[in-house]
């Protein structure tokens, strides 16, 4: 059998969560080629399959898609998540349809296998299954349902990565829309109809961080990081990966710098989607809460120029991983995002227990990630915040990106049109 060069990257249910030496070596090696960004882009599928953990089949589904799709992308196009577009996407589902033999296997394999006492990756695995009849070995072949599945599942990992911020664009989505892989009965609606809840009302934005305060009131202990995260978070319109550390990068008090010139504050992000650095203004109320925090943890009001002190440390030592038995590690992304998603549940919580049960609803379906969404939107709509200033600040290449965040909802829309003449002239005259 030939060598496969494809590498499984998830285990199983069981063993998800346990970190696997092999392929955090096989990631490493990724990341030193052609792929800086493999790291982030792993721990954003990894994030994503724990989302889908409650639901095995849907966990198995996504896992398998999303360790082809990839190895393919890493591997064959040796490219970035950020550079896959319609036509990248296409020539990916080519490649499913034909696939090297040596990817082909002919009877069902487990990707991990557990190797005196440890998971190890199984060399047998093969990422395609082929059919075989009397022996013979009759290839692969993939039907026209099974692409509509893969793009299925990828459309909704990219909705995902929307969401998070990481890309600007759906290309599976486009495919299952306007593609050869389009169903002929479907209909469109319009964006702003079909369009998910991203970011939290005034009312809702209110309980978060009301319910954070009293959080950090009653055990400050626990939640005085709590408090500043969500404030830092929505304030400066923060990435989880911005605020998480990761393979390449700690989050440091030092990235709150005074300008020399003008005596403002502001807070340096050095890695980026797009790999942009870029500093993000300052307000008062943030300012404040950072020199709470900061008191809390007994250090001076404000950080000194290039401080080495980490953002958001663990409370405990982690049990496992490269963090394991160090407790002033770092809070990775996924302990960041069950932070703050803590936060939303409870103040979802409280506002259920006030009678707002629609809000309270609206806000379990929010996120972590609504954090970023929501502090544009308000800057933007509530704040009146000049969209320029707000660009320059989320750190979006276009004012266009921006604009997205302007909303005018369907009852003012249908105000405005209610009153408007079909001949203007023939009123002036009147």
């Amino acid at each position: 059998m030939a060598p496969n060069p494809f590498r499984p990257l998830f285990d199983t249910l069981r063993f998800f969560d346990t970190p696997n030496e092999q392929v955090n070596a096989d990631l490493a090696s990724i990341i030193l080629g052609q792929v800086e960004d493999a790291g982030l882009t792993y721990e954003y599928s990894f994030d994503w399959l724990t989302e889908q953990k409650s639901v095995e089949n849907n966990f198995k589904s996504h896992r398998s898609e999303l360790t082809i799709f990839l190895n393919w992308l890493w591997r064959v196009e040796q490219a970035s998540i950020l550079d896959v577009d319609r036509r990248r996407l296409s020539r990916y589902l080519d490649f499913c349809q034909q696939p090297p033999i040596e990817l082909i296997g002919y009877c069902n394999v487990p990707q991990f296998k557990t190797d005196k006492g440890s998971r190890a990756v199984n060399s047998n695995w093969r990422p395609f299954l082929g059919k075989k009849a009397l022996g013979e070995a009759l290839g692969y072949q993939l039907s026209h349902s099974a692409i509509r599945t893969k793009l299925a599942l990828l459309s909704a990992f990219f909705s995902y990565l929307i969401d998070l911020d990481y890309v600007e664009r759906n290309p599976a989505a486009i495919l299952l829309r306007a593609g050869r892989y389009k169903r002929r009965d479907q209909h469109e609606t319009s964006r702003e109809d079909n369009e998910q809840l991203k970011s939290f009302s005034e009312l809702q934005w209110s309980y978060v961080i009301s319910t954070v305060n009293q959080m950090a009131q009653t055990e400050p202990k626990v939640h005085e990081r709590s408090r500043f995260l969500i404030i830092l978070m929505y304030s400066c319109y923060l990435r989880i990966s911005e605020v998480s550390a990761r393979p390449g990068f700690s989050p440091i008090m030092g990235q709150f710098r005074r300008d020399k010139k003008t005596g403002v504050w502001g807070f340096f992000v050095p890695v980026s989607k797009s790999g942009k650095s870029g500093t993000v203004a300052v307000s008062n109320e943030l300012l404040a809460a950072l020199i709470q925090y900061r008191r809390f943890l007994g250090l001076s009001d404000l950080p000194s120029p290039d401080e080495q002190t980490p953002l958001f440390v663990r409370h405990k030592a982690s049990g496992h991983g490269r963090d394991a038995g160090i407790k002033a590690a770092n809070l990775g992304i996924r302990q960041v995002r069950e932070l703050v998603d803590n936060v939303i549940q409870m103040a979802a919580d409280n506002a259920a227990a006030d009678g707002l049960l629609m809000d309270a609803n609206e806000m379990r379906m929010l996120s972590s990630h609504s954090l970023r969404h929501s502090g544009i939107s308000h800057d933007i709509n509530l704040h009146g915040r000049p969209l320029s200033h707000v660009q320059a600040d989320a750190r979006h290449d276009s004012i266009d990106t921006t604009s997205r965040y302007l909303y005018t909802s369907r009852v003012e829309r249908h105000q405005s049109a209610s009153n408007k003449p079909i001949d203007q002239l023939s009123q002036t005259e009147t």
